[in-house]
């Protein structure tokens, strides 16, 4: 006869041995959702996806026919019944169903590069600071039933300061600004926490979406979102450069209907694009106006790192010195901060656990 006793012992120490077995076979991510481009990181390999967050959709038979960069190349050229977009607005999902799909197409993708027979892994996702409590559900039910094992979550601003190699668990200050896609994420971070954060739905898409209306209103021209966001990383400014530049804007003439181009300057671009740099920089003064003084000391020796593809606009870090008086910085590779913050937390996440979002008030994820 079976001592229970021994069955007693046996039965948890089998499961912690299957838990070691899985976690080091498995291959656990991390992913950078954003409005704009979805970046996969996976532990032992690095950055293995950097690809659009677009889905194109056959509306007559609600078939997802293409995802990523094969459905960025079609958007502004389908047929009415295919539209090709973003399930992501602002950082979080709108479209539930078109969003899981875009994730399990991505984590299918890394096991069919990585050669892993474990199929549900572990991942580490960025969300912006602040979303809801129904927001982060959202998050963490698409990536379960996308093929997720786990799905733990991250606020952007401390995976893109950990992405930035700031000491986020050192007892001193760090300010981190993470301009994305859709959401501008400003921070102050100290012990593993965030002191003080503040997101704002102002970002890349917000300044493309300038420069269409200033060529909408000084040029009577109708041009569209790829388009302006070229101009913008052809010769966008936050600051006057030393030397001029110009480009080309080409779109329908809204007066005659007919094709139309312009030439167009970066001061011009600067002028379109100052609305929304005026809201970024009002919001960094904001946040650091409510810094606690034992924290404003360590930032302004160590100053003020930018982060995201926002922080890629020439001369944005001089604007935000000038507005602020703070030492700027901006990260190696800004675009892929938060993806990279997310791989630290996938690399050892037993020992950054505290750094994750807690899954339900006043506990820690596990």
């Amino acid at each position: 006869m079976v001592d229970i006793k021994i069955l007693g012992y046996f039965k948890p120490n089998c499961f912690k041995m299957f838990e070691n077995i899985y976690k080091r076979f498995s291959k656990d991510i991390g992913i950078d959702l954003g409005t704009a481009n979805t970046l996969v990181y996976v532990k032992g390999k690095g950055i293995v996806i950097n690809e659009p967050s677009v889905v194109a959709v056959n509306q007559r038979t609600k078939q997802i026919l293409a995802i990523g960069n094969e459905a960025r190349s079609m958007v502004g050229r389908t047929p009415p019944h295919i539209v090709a977009t973003r399930p992501l607005v602002d950082g979080v999902i709108s479209d539930f169903e078109v969003t899981e799909a875009m994730l399990r197409y991505f984590i299918d993708k890394v096991h069919s590069q990585t050669y892993t027979f474990l199929r549900r892994p572990r991942v580490v996702i960025g969300i912006p600071s602040g979303v809801t409590e129904v927001e982060k559900r959202a998050v963490q039910d698409a990536a379960i039933n996308a093929g997720a094992a786990r799905a733990f979550l991250i606020e952007e601003p401390m995976a893109a300061a950990i992405g930035a190699r700031l000491p986020v668990q050192d007892a001193s200050g760090s300010m981190i600004v993470d301009i994305g896609g859709g959401t501008a994420e400003i921070a102050v971070i100290s012990l593993g926490g965030i002191v003080l954060s503040r997101s704002i739905r102002v970002a890349g898409d917000e300044m493309n979406g300038n420069i269409i209306q200033y060529a909408r209103e000084h040029f009577n021209l109708l041009v569209g979102e790829r388009s302006a966001e070229e101009v913008k990383i052809k010769i966008g400014s936050a600051y006057p450069l030393e030397q001029a530049l110009y480009t080309h804007l080409r779109g329908r003439d809204l007066v005659s209907g007919l094709p139309k181009e312009v030439s167009i300057s970066d001061t011009q671009v600067r002028e379109a694009l100052m609305h929304s740099l005026k809201i970024i920089v009002n919001s960094i003064k904001n946040v650091i106006e409510e810094i606690p003084p034992e924290l404003i000391s360590d930032i302004m020796s160590r100053g003020i790192v930018l982060a995201g593809g926002g922080a890629l606009l020439r001369g944005l870090d001089k604007l935000v010195k000038e507005a602020t008086a703070m030492p700027i910085s901006i990260a190696e590779d800004p675009l892929t901060c938060v993806v990279r913050g997310t791989g630290v937390v996938v690399e050892d996440l037993e020992v950054l656990k505290d750094v994750l979002v807690p899954t339900e008030p006043g506990k820690i994820p596990r």
